[in-house]
């Protein structure tokens, strides 16, 4: 009996997360945890295609990577101090030779991925340790992904193991604040790995795919474990209206296409429709946050069939309601566009002022493109070419950079 190599995939990706989870809780060893789980999922890619799904692959997964240990363990040149710090941690049954899957119905996914998120890790950590541990990529594709050499994520991630072996690893999930803060933590991480995805920070193509796939895929699972999460759903709802138009973002040069511009028919149709629905269910439930807030404009711009469409009071009302739950510099950017497109360029522009204020957004390049796109439209050409040129400047994504001029040079003419 064979098994559908794609399914088999899936699968596996599904259950990485809670096969190192249960490892990780019954030895307490991250690191020699990590390496084991990895093994037998491997074991399991060349296995199951040819032999057949096993009757309980969870529990298959769990017994192989627990041999996997233990086998790694007493071939260490510290064997005597890592079996006893195995020994410590690990209930005297499982020793013995009680069954791997003796508890098949814990899942500790949610408990590994607030453990990703540990404060005590830094945002760049925390997003590569849950792209290896929880989202199962190789170090190599979180490197080439972030377009850094191997060697420096290798040198993060291992740290990260290192912070979170120092700290151990409490499976308690936590209560009340606490809970609310680490989910929140949870939640800010998958949102900054989907837009590095979505508009990749450096480099020369304008989004990295498998990024925004791989945070819209954990958000799915997050959403799964905390389904009354009003901000899970909402973040979900987020990526999925903001990635169905992923489409019409660029020509087949790679250069970018901004909204106004695109071709609302290549938009994804089905995706529209699934957030849609997600933050239609999630907004009634109860306290709205910044999230649901945003997935709330990406529908109302989705919902447009051409930009003249699109209803900017509403989108204006809800940046209002942003800025009151989450002030933030480029909140006050984007509400500053959906004022001009209410009120005028020249409203628009009064904010920007006050932005330019800040020592930190003054000379940033999204500031200066904003600028400009409302000078033009104010009908002060030269000022605008002059703001594209300096955002042009200071981009570091090649795609945009290459916009900017191109509307700098379009002006000067």
């Amino acid at each position: 009996m064979t098994a559908d190599r794609g399914k088999v995939e899936d699968l596996l990706r599904e259950l990485a997360p809670q096969v190192l989870a249960a490892l990780v809780r019954r030895y307490g060893q991250f690191h020699l945890c990590e390496d084991a789980s990895q093994e037998a999922l491997l074991a399991a890619a060349l296995q199951w295609p040819s032999g057949g799904l096993p009757d309980n692959p969870r529990g298959w997964l769990i017994t192989v990577a627990s041999r996997r240990l233990m086998d790694q363990v007493r071939s260490e040149q510290s064997r005597r101090t890592r079996e006893e710090l195995i020994a410590v941690a690990t209930p005297q049954s499982e020793l013995l030779g009680a069954p791997a899957d003796a508890e098949p119905d814990r899942d500790d996914s949610l408990a590994l991925l607030f453990g990703c998120c540990h404060p005590d890790l830094s945002s760049p950590s925390q997003i590569a340790l849950t792209l290896r541990a929880v989202g199962g990529l190789s170090t190599a594709q979180i490197a080439a992904a972030f377009g850094v050499p191997e060697a420096t994520m290798a040198q993060r991630i291992s740290r990260a193991k290192q912070t979170i072996s120092g700290t151990g690893f409490d499976f308690s999930l936590p209560a009340g604040a606490e809970r609310t803060e680490r989910v929140r933590a949870v939640l800010h991480v998958l949102y900054l790995v989907f837009n590095e995805g979505y508009a990749a920070s450096d480099g020369n193509e304008l989004t990295v795919p498998a990024l925004s796939q791989e945070a819209i895929r954990l958000t799915r699972w997050l959403h799964r474990l905390l389904p009354e999460d009003g901000e899970a759903a909402g973040l979900l709802a987020l990526m999925l209206l903001t990635d169905a138009r992923r489409p019409a973002r660029t020509l087949p040069d790679g250069s970018l296409v901004p909204l106004a511009e695109q071709d609302r028919e290549k938009w994804d149709q089905a995706r529209i429709a699934e957030g849609i629905a997600l933050i239609s269910a999630a907004l009634p439930r109860g306290q709205v946050g910044p999230y649901q807030l945003q997935a709330a404009i990406a529908a109302v711009h989705d919902e447009a069939r051409t930009m003249a469409d699109t209803d900017w009071p509403q989108i204006l009302g809800l940046y209002d309601l942003l800025e009151l739950t989450a002030p933030n510099p480029f909140t006050t950017l984007s509400r500053a566009v959906a004022l001009a497109m209410v009120h005028g360029p020249e409203a628009g522009l009064e904010v920007i002022a006050t932005l330019a204020a800040d020592k930190r957004m003054a000379q940033h390049h999204r500031l200066l493109a904003v600028r400009a796109h409302l000078r033009e439209l104010a009908g002060d050409p030269d000022e605008a070419a002059a703001d594209y040129l300096a955002a042009a400047r200071r981009a570091t994504s090649l795609p945009e950079r290459r916009y900017l001029a191109v509307q700098a040079a379009r002006l000067a003419k």
